[in-house]
């Protein structure tokens, strides 16, 4: 035990690929001093357990300048952090049973053009000819042939070495217990008695961000939930792009991407119980049996591929199903990067540059207004009217 006390420009907490890539880009980009803090292992939970999907189609549109830069920082990533995180630009094709479902990527297509994704429509017959593994009732298909996949599991350890090598306090096995002001900072206290004390705090733990966020009076509705993935045996390598299904129907939801070595990475559709309380995940056997089911509906050929593992991790979703990002409402000098609803991996690279934008500057050349934490103060103020 120890009354050390570490004081840096920016105080991070949560070692996800938010933090971590914050963390690197303010060394990196603005050499601000930089401490983060993590309470189990970099890249532990919802960063390192997720499918690993590098894409923008399919985003809310106001998440389209967000993953355009993004996509623009995992084009470059293996240089910028001297490190392989198995990204890979084979594209992202989302397919759809129905012509109902059609009509909807059609207009995605046409929304997301002027916002600078081109998308490629497909028909049955032009899906058969370029991929012909997919069952007949299949009926259109969109691809975006920029996006991608990479390893989750690399990436956020990857940042938060870059960014230790460019001289950031990164803290493992660091478990925040309060959060208080004094004197104009932040000071954070750790189960094993360290202080860490900055004049500004970016809060990016994940599903416990709440905790936090509520100690300034900034509550969030905010629900934990656990991924069902799996990984299939290996097969001969020949799908290059990551590919998902696209419908209403939530238990219909799949995607699925081929890794190098020839397994098959997938995963959608229900969520799984998550206990953020007691960092516990878990998946349920119905859902990968649901899930196998659909993914030999999806593509036949996978009929008798065999199953080698499963894994969850905790992710936090908001009411509102739109992430928590920039400056506090109440309290300056106070950032939040949470909540980004299962769909933050491919992001992230792009959060961690805003953000750290944010933090060094005061503001942002990418739009992130409509993430705004004070948007749940006011959704609850009009209840409280209405009522």
């Amino acid at each position: 035990m120890t009354n050390e006390t570490l004081r840096t420009d920016v105080l991070v907490l949560g070692g996800g690929l938010m933090g971590t890539a914050t963390a690197f880009f303010l060394r990196q980009r603005h050499g601000r001093s930089v401490a983060l803090l993590e309470r189990e292992l970099i890249g532990r939970q919802a960063s390192g357990t997720n499918f690993g999907n590098v894409r923008r189609q399919g985003r809310a549109l106001e998440q389209m300048p967000l993953a355009n830069r993004a996509r623009e920082v995992w084009g470059r990533v293996k240089p910028l952090l001297g490190e392989d995180l198995e990204f890979v630009p084979y594209g992202h094709l989302r397919c759809c049973y129905t012509e109902q479902q059609a009509a909807k990527l059609e207009q995605h297509a046409r929304d997301v053009a002027p916002l600078g994704l081109k998308l490629q429509l497909f028909t049955r017959q032009q899906l058969q000819q370029r991929w012909g593994i997919f069952a007949p009732e299949v009926v259109a298909g969109s691809l975006s042939p920029e996006d991608g996949h990479a390893n989750p599991r690399l990436a956020g350890p990857a940042f938060g070495r870059a960014a230790a090598r460019l001289g950031a306090h990164i803290h493992e096995h660091a478990e925040v217990v309060h959060v208080e002001r004094e004197a104009g900072d932040f000071v954070a206290h750790t189960a094993d008695g360290r202080r860490f004390r900055a004049a500004q705090l970016l809060v990016a733990c994940g599903a416990w961000s709440n905790r936090i966020a509520s100690l300034f009076g900034e509550t969030v509705p905010l629900e934990a939930r656990g991924p069902q993935m799996g990984v299939t045996e290996p097969l001969p390598y020949g799908i290059g792009p990551s590919i998902g299904v696209s419908t209403p129907v939530e238990h219909e939801s799949l995607y699925f991407r081929q890794i190098r070595r020839g397994n098959i990475v997938f995963g959608g559709g229900l969520k799984g119980p998550a206990d953020a309380a007691h960092v516990r995940a878990y998946v349920k056997p119905d859902n990968i049996l649901r899930q196998m089911r659909e993914l030999r509906r999806f593509v036949p050929a996978f009929a008798n591929v065999q199953l080698i593992r499963v894994w969850s991790g905790i992710e936090g979703y908001t009411a509102d199903w739109a992430p928590v990002m920039g400056p506090s409402a109440r309290v300056p000098g106070l950032h939040y990067a949470f909540g980004f609803n299962g769909e933050g991996f491919a992001i992230s690279p792009g959060v961690g540059d805003v953000m750290a934008e944010l933090l060094a500057t005061g503001r942002t050349s990418t739009p992130i207004e409509p993430f705004h934490i004070g948007r749940f103060a006011k959704a609850q103020a009009g209840s409280l009217l209405a009522a």
